[in-house]
């Protein structure tokens, strides 16, 4: 069983690799928004990054600016990358079978747990089959992207430690 001082290296790693990994997904999200597709129509809904920023910044008795909602966002989207990867370096440390194929499982269950479940489920977003299959598609690359990146960050920090 891995003690409390490898826990604690472990999500430190996981969080420095989860805020990579949400760096390369958004590079990743920007490179294909910049292929040509077929024409679909843009959706009206908000990023649910945005909404979950907005929603907070109103707890604090903030209204969330319109041209704020980007960056808003992407605090957002890198605080979920480093908390989720952080929680994925500590279970690392105690159970490294989940490290297996180079963190793709992990992006997958990320994928399944929060974009295809919790997501909807909170009402940010509507459901995976209610949307082009391309776009899901692309999602499902983007959430293999953060969770092999992650592991990929956190297996060469393991090697030259920070």
């Amino acid at each position: 069983m891995a003690g409390a001082s490898h826990l604690a290296r472990g999500a430190l790693l996981g969080l420095v690799g989860g805020l990579v990994a949400a760096g390369a997904m958004s590079l990743a999200h920007q490179l294909a928004n910049q292929t040509p597709k077929a024409e679909t129509p843009p959706t009206r809904e908000k990023d649910s990054t945005v909404q979950v920023a907005s929603v907070v910044t109103r707890q604090v008795g903030y209204e969330l600016p319109k041209h704020q909602e980007s960056r808003a966002g992407s605090i957002v989207h890198f605080a979920f990358g480093g908390l989720i990867g952080a929680l994925y370096g500590a279970v690392a440390e105690a159970v490294p079978k989940v490290t297996a194929l180079v963190g793709l499982p992990f992006g997958v269950a990320l994928w399944l747990g929060a974009h295809v479940m919790a997501v909807p489920a909170l009402g940010l977003a509507e459901p995976p089959n209610r949307k082009p299959a391309r776009e899901e598609t692309m999602e499902f690359g983007l959430h293999a992207v953060y969770g092999m990146t992650t592991e990929l960050v956190r297996r060469l920090l393991l090697v030259r430690p920070i």
